[in-house]
């Protein structure tokens, strides 16, 4: 989501530094943000698959849900009526990956969830952050206070090298696992970190009060192992890793089972569970579960070198017949050395090893379905 006047655009703490470091700002989300650095994205992308890369995610949205009751399951249990997660189950020291959803199935963001003991700690899109904290206000103020963490930045270290140049700061870095996230010292600063991120890659996302975000990320920087990282291949990265962009691969038309999201929804949500229902679209979204959805979200591989980017309609034949889906997000996989892109076909022509054709220029390019991640993950479980 683009700003229509740069007037308009926000700044994140960080914007002096990425200014200092070349970053080459543009609009994102209502922010100036770095798309890349003299580095360029081909090289930051890849410097980040075999090393670490730093980005900064602060206009992401930072609430947190604080229980009236004092006990943190009663304020899991209110989130639960508008998440299909099984939030409840999420222990202290914890995080999940959730979709707000409204009446129709449809996902109005994803988004992710940590217990921290005495309250839940919350992430949140940018371009979908003021929404989504009215949403909480209108439907929990009944259970929780709902507090904006507007005093924090939010930073990103990604890449098999993030664990050994976060130690160096933080000595609870390499014994966190994969979604492992709370209160940590990092330096001489409180910060929220999280063992998580959007790349695929090992890495953490740290939550760092504003005044010492500059400091923070200076350190990290000093590391030779850590470059700075722009929106440009933030997309490639994630775009490999098979991730969703909110707004364009999942959006308030897709519901989570569209979208082959069916893993983040757990049983004990789902028919037959113990807090089946209740979340808005539930009918929808659980029949879907039993009877399947007439589209799905698939991975496509091209077969030759043009890459098929976002929009580009898909067809059945080479030549003839109507657009049967299209592609949300697509360009070239940098470690792949290849196109790839993410896209929605009716279901019985979402199996992988199914070809399609994308219309790109007004000629039809081959594709073929194939299985996400492209590149594998490398979580620390």
């Amino acid at each position: 989501m683009l700003a229509r006047d740069e007037s308009d655009l926000k700044r994140t703490p960080l914007y002096a530094l990425h200014l200092a470091r070349g970053g080459k700002m543009v609009p994102f989300a209502g922010y100036e943000m770095p798309v890349q650095y003299p580095a360029g994205v081909l090289k930051e992308h890849l410097h980040t698959r075999a090393a670490a890369g730093l980005f900064d995610v602060s206009h992401m949205g930072q609430l947190a849900l604080r229980p009236k009751s004092g006990k943190v399951s009663d304020a899991a249990l209110a989130l639960e009526r508008l998440v299909p997660q099984d939030i409840l189950g999420v222990a202290p020291g914890r995080q999940r990956y959730a979709q707000f959803t409204n009446a129709d199935g449809g996902i109005l963001d994803d988004l992710m969830v940590a217990n921290f003991g005495d309250h839940l700690f919350l992430v949140v899109n940018a371009a979908c952050k003021a929404e989504d904290e009215a949403h909480l206000r209108r439907h929990l103020s009944d259970a929780c206070d709902i507090d904006s963490l507007s005093g924090r930045a939010l930073i990103a270290l990604q890449g098999p090298r993030a664990e050994s140049a976060l130690a160096k700061i933080c000595a609870d870095a390499p014994s966190m696992k994969f979604m492992d996230a709370g209160p940590r010292r990092v330096a001489e600063f409180d910060c929220f970190v999280s063992r998580s991120g959007y790349t695929g890659e090992d890495g953490f996302e740290i939550s760092v009060p504003v005044e010492h975000a500059e400091a923070l990320v200076t350190q990290l920087l000093d590391n030779p192992d850590v470059l700075p990282i722009g929106l440009g291949a933030r997309d490639s990265l994630r775009l490999e890793a098979g991730l969703c962009l909110y707004g364009h691969d999942i959006d308030t038309t897709t519901t989570p089972v569209e979208a082959a999201l069916e893993w983040s929804v757990q049983k004990s949500r789902r028919k037959g569970g113990a807090r089946a229902g209740g979340f808005p679209g539930a009918d929808k979204i659980l029949d879907q579960f039993e009877h399947g959805a007439p589209r799905r979200r698939v991975g496509l591989k091209a077969q030759g070198r043009a890459p098929v980017r976002e929009g580009a309609p898909l067809f059945a034949d080479a030549d003839t017949g109507e657009a049967i889906g299209k592609v949300t997000s697509g360009g070239f996989g940098p470690s792949l050395n290849a196109p790839v892109a993410i896209g929605y076909l009716p279901t019985p022509l979402s199996a992988i090893g199914t070809n399609v054709f994308a219309e790109v220029r007004g000629q039809r390019l081959p594709l073929a379905v194939a299985a996400t991640p492209f590149v594998p993950n490398t979580y620390k479980r």
